[in-house]
Parts: structure tokens; sequence; C-alpha cells
């Protein structure tokens, strides 16, 4: 028995001489396991139940590990872990655990004898269509810890100057789980009187002199990054709740939701410090130079779609510029915000830096939008309250506006494109995310020649698509967030079928409690169809046929939106020459849904007004003051 540097017990032992390999077995009980697997040089990481099991080796090979409560199996490509719980576990569970992803299916096994067994398979080549691209880059440098499928909500209040609310009116209001259509627990429910508090909290935390406006930018860049450390902390708990409350698949959550949090927030902890002004040589005996200052109070509106990584979206750069925050969070997921405002009192914002407030649009969120000393606002959502939050600024005090909206993005698929990676990758720009995404390549453009082979895969890929419980790890599809999205759906699948579009598959809801609907594909979908026209934000694939690239490109500007877009083909001449065409803020190239924190995004027409990440981030929370100095003489 020896001890590893990080003073984890290590028991050493041998295999059979004709494999020529070791294990190294690692137990540290004080955290949620992982177990690692090394093939080829490879790090590949999977759920071990409770403890930490590290195995290397070039190979899969076979050992017993005598004289202990724990032993470890490996052959054929397989880990079999059994661990003594003595009487008081009345069963064995049992995880089937897919490979390079890490991620994999849950069953229960009754057995008399109490042991925990934890089976982990390697290898399953089904692990790419399980979760799709995205979320396997993810899981291949994460690990997913299995669930806990009825987490605790700690925090159902409004968040004002560091401390927990009731609403004035004392009205709370139901949140719900998508899967069972379940009210969850209820949450304070805030209004105009609320952002009234919260408000005076935001304004009173930016006056001069305060302790937020006298703390050096670094601080303010640490405090971010401890929020950052928190969240990932907190990874499994915040992903067990996103799930519950959203829908969204457990191992979505856990691998891409949180980890992206993570990085936006570290990202602009950098900045803090960095974000600077000029020195500018004006003519004459003048010194001059720029400062960026922060805005003021400013008000943002979050969506149900990526709670969590829409909170970081808005609360990295506006923090790291030295704003004051009023948050309204969607009232159909306002749970995992408030565990972060909980997180934020934790970290060491002052008091009034950050007020969230869970509510409704009609009456928190115009109470926002319209409030004489919120300075700014920020809204990720429909572009038909974009409208209306421009007019509140407008008729207000003409506050400054960002606006992250809606979209109709063309997924342009040209005769020269690889067919597989075309369709999985097709498939996933429009169902990632239950469809729920705004940039979702919901207008499917497939040049003739390829159109009918196309849509057969297409169809192939959709059936397979596995819908169902959330914190299964073999689903890659959860419920819509709520009824009413789930009946807007359904009406438009309706809509699609009375036009005269071809349903090829799904068309209806996919069981018989919860918000899930089955993964649809029309084919034959002309573009004055409404199914084409608007955004059904919903598992609904439409896929239209062209012949020419400048036909093409013609068709795909044809809608008010322009926030995405994207092209597959080898030809990188074709490639660019549609992507200079296209009238959207991201065009993506063979690729789709690929978000860097370092890289703006943001639409062009009725998308928005404004970018979000990277550096053109922070020009949304910054005024930027001139300042000139008369000198006696200036000097080069």
């Amino acid at each position: 028995m020896v001890k590893t540097s990080s003073g984890h017990q290590t028991k050493k032992c041998d295999l059979s001489d004709d494999l020529e390999k070791k294990i190294r077995l690692s137990v540290d009980s004080r955290i949620r396991g992982f177990t690692k697997m090394k093939k080829n040089s490879e790090w590949k990481k999977v759920v071990a139940g409770r403890h930490n099991y590290a195995v290397n080796g070039p190979e899969w090979g076979e050992s017993e590990i005598g004289d202990s409560d724990d032993s470890m199996d490996i052959s054929q490509g397989s880990v079999r872990m059994k661990e003594k719980r003595g009487d008081d576990l009345a069963g064995v569970r049992s995880k089937k655990i897919r490979g390079s992803g890490g991620v994999g299916e849950g069953n229960e096994e009754r057995e008399a004898d109490g042991d925990f067994k934890i089976i982990l398979r390697s290898g399953n080549k089904r692990t790419r269509s399980a979760l799709n691209s995205l979320s396997v880059e993810a899981c291949q440098h994460s690990t997913i810890p299995a669930p806990n499928v009825h987490p605790d909500v700690h925090y159902n209040k409004i968040f004002i100057n560091n401390e927990w609310h009731d609403a004035v009116s004392k009205k709370k209001f139901p949140t719900i789980n998508p899967a069972t259509g379940e009210v969850i627990c209820h949450v304070a429910e805030g209004d105009k009187a609320d952002v009234e508090k919260a408000v005076k909290a935001a304004k009173d935390a930016f006056k001069l002199g305060s302790p937020w406006r006298r703390m050096d930018a670094s601080h303010r860049g640490l405090l971010l990054s401890r929020l950052a450390d928190c969240i990932e902390r907190d990874a499994a708990y915040l992903a067990e709740l996103e799930t519950l409350d959203n829908g969204k698949p457990y191992a979505v959550s856990y691998t891409v939701d949180v980890p992206m949090v993570v990085k936006c927030l570290r990202y602009y902890a950098g900045w803090a410090d960095k974000w600077e002004g000029k020195t500018i040589p004006i003519d004459g005996d003048y010194f001059c130079y720029t400062r960026h200052e922060p805005i003021g109070v400013c008000g943002q509106i979050i969506p149900w779609n990526f709670p969590l990584l829409m909170q970081a979206w808005k609360l990295g750069p506006v923090l790291a510029t030295g704003n004051t925050v009023v948050m309204k969070v969607a009232e159909q997921t306002p749970l995992t915000a408030l565990y972060v405002a909980s997180l934020i009192k934790e970290v060491g914002f002052p008091a009034g830096v950050v007020n969230i407030v869970p509510g409704m649009g009609p009456t928190a969120g115009a109470a926002i939008a319209s409030h004489m000393d919120v300075d700014k606002v920020a809204f990720t959502g429909s572009t038909e309250v974009g409208h209306l939050i421009m007019k509140a600024s407008s008729t207000s005090n003409l506050k400054k506006v960002t606006l992250e909206l809606g979209g109709k993005s063309p997924n342009i698929v040209l005769s020269d494109a690889n067919m597989e990676e075309a369709v999985e990758q097709s498939h996933f720009a429009l169902f990632f995310n239950q469809g729920q995404c705004c940039c979702a390549g919901s207008r499917t453009y497939v040049q003739e020649s390829i159109y009918d082979e196309f849509v057969e895969r297409s169809v192939e890929r959709a059936k397979k698509r596995i819908v169902g419980d959330p914190f299964n790890f073999n689903t890659e599809q959860g419920p819509q967030v709520d009824e009413e999205q789930f009946q807007k759906i359904l009406g438009y699948i309706s809509s699609g079928k009375r036009e005269g579009a071809k349903l090829m598959c799904g068309g209806g809801p996919a069981a018989d409690r919860g918000y899930f609907i089955q993964p649809t594909i029309f084919g034959d979908v002309k573009d004055d169809m409404t199914i084409a026209r608007e955004e059904i934000f919903g598992p609904v694939m439409q896929i239209l046929k062209f012949k020419s690239l400048e036909e093409v490109i013609e068709r795909a500007n044809d809608s008010k939106y322009g926030l995405a877009a994207a092209v597959f083909t080898k030809n990188i001449d074709k490639a660019h020459y549609i992507s200079n065409g296209l009238r959207a803020g991201t065009v993506w190239i063979n690729c789709y849904d690929v978000f860097g924190v370092q890289a703006p995004f943001g639409g062009y027409k009725a998308s928005g007004i404004g970018r979000e990440l990277g550096e053109y981030g922070l020009d949304n929370y910054t005024e930027v003051k001139t300042v000139t100095i008369k000198i006696p003489q200036k000097n080069s």
C-alpha cells in the first residue's frame, strides 16, 4: 500500500505475465468518483460510483485484487468493479457506461448479496450518435457522475442586496418538471415593486465611493474566477437542477452547459483589468486619452432554453466591466439561476452588485425595460419581445439595448459534401437541445443531385434518435420546456401537413405524459410555407431542394432573420463564396453550433442588435469617455 502525490491510497498488483499489464488502483471515497481509462495514451473517463479508480495500461487486461473489499475485473473491453456496502444496501445497482464519451445507460439489478456493481464498457461506436459531436467533444474531457434525479431545491426566493426576499405581493408561481408535468416547487413571483427594490440596490452599489466602484479591476476578475470555481465545484448538482427544471439531457447539462459556463466566466475574469482606453495624438498642445467606464445599472433578461449558459453570457462581461445588475430569469427555469445567486454571495461580490428577480415577462421584464434608473438592458429571447424591449427603451430614458433574438437559419448542403458528416451535423444542427436553439439549422437546403439520398439518411437518423427520460444516459432528446411550447410545436407540424409539406417521420407526441415530441422531418418544403418562414423552436426539420449557388444564397437570405447559417462542401472556394454572400452573424463551414467564448455571436436584421461573447461583448457594457487636457507644450 502506497500513497500518491495527492495523498490517495494506492494498491499495486501484477497482471498475468502473458498480457504484461499493470493496473494502478487509486481510491478516494471523499469525492464523487470517476474512472480514468488510458488506452494508447489517450485518457478516457467514465463513471465508477463513489470511488476514484484510475486504470492505466496500453491495452485491456485481466486482474483480480485479493484481500480487499474492492475488486476490479478487466476483460474484453469492459471493467467490473465490486464494492462491499454491507447489509444496509438491499440490492445491487448496475450501470452500463459508454466508452469514449463516458456516458451510458443506467439500469438497476437486484441481488441478495448486497454488493454494489458498476459495469464500464469501452469503445462503443454509438457514442457519437448518442450525444452528437458537440457533446462527445465535451465528454472526452469530462466525467459524468451518476445523477441524483430528485435534487433538493435550496433557493426559491428573490435575491436582492445579497439577501433572500419574498415577493412584495407574496405571490408565487410553480416551476414544472417538463418530463412529468409535475410541480417541482413554487418560486417567489417578482413584479414591478420587486424590480424597484432591486434597481435601488443596484444603483446604491454603483455609487461613487462604493466598495464595488473602488474595487481594483483585477479583484473583479478574481471574484469572477472564484464564481467559476464554485460552479465547477457544484457542477453535478447544477446539471441535475438544470435537467429537472429545463428537461435537457443530464449528460448534456453536465458536459456541455456547465463547462461552457465556467469557460465564459473565466474568460471574462481575464478581461477585467485589460479593458483599456487609449492615448490619442490630437492636434495642438493637448494630451488626450479615453477611459472605458461602466454604463451603470444594467437590466438583463435571460431565456429558458439555456438558463445557466445565458446567465453566464450576461454576467461575465457586465461584471468584468464594473456594472451592477438586475436580472430577470425565465419563469419556466428559475432554479439554477437562483442557486448561482447564492454562489455570488459566497464568493464575495458586494451587496447590490447582482440582483436576481424571478417573475413574468409582462410584469417584471417590462418593469426592467421601462425603468428610468436602468441604464442598459440586454435581452435574449424572441424577436416579438425584442420589439417590446426596444419600444420600452425608447419611451423611457432611451437606455442602451443589446438584443439576441430569433432565427430561421439556413443550413446549406452542396452535392460534394461528405454525406455521412453532413447528415449527422445537420441532424445535430436542428435537434440539439430539443430543437430549442435560436440558431438551429431549421431550413436545410440540399442540392438536388443528392437530395433524395440526404432525405432518406436523415429520416433513418431521426428514427434512431432516443427520446425519453432526460436523466437516462441513453437519452438524446428530452421534453420541450413546457406545455405552451409543446402545443405550439404541434401546431406548426399541423400547419406543415396542411400546407402540403411531406411528413417523412414523427409528427406527434412521443410519450403519454410530459412534453415529449417525436423527431419530425418534412420533405418537399417550399419557401413560402409557414414552417419555412417562422421559428418553430422544436424538433421539426424542414428539407428544401436547390440547384445553383446563386439560387440558394438568394433563398437563404429571403428571411427577416439573420442569426446563423452553415455550409457543407469540400470546395473551399464555394464555401467562402456562399459564406460571404449570406446575411448572417455567424456562418459555420462543415460544422454546426461551434461556440468559442472568444468569438462574437449575434445577428443581422431581426435577429438582434449587438454581439455577445469575445472582446466585442465588452462593448455592450462600456461607455467611452474622452478626456482632453491643455498642456504648455506638446512634444512627440
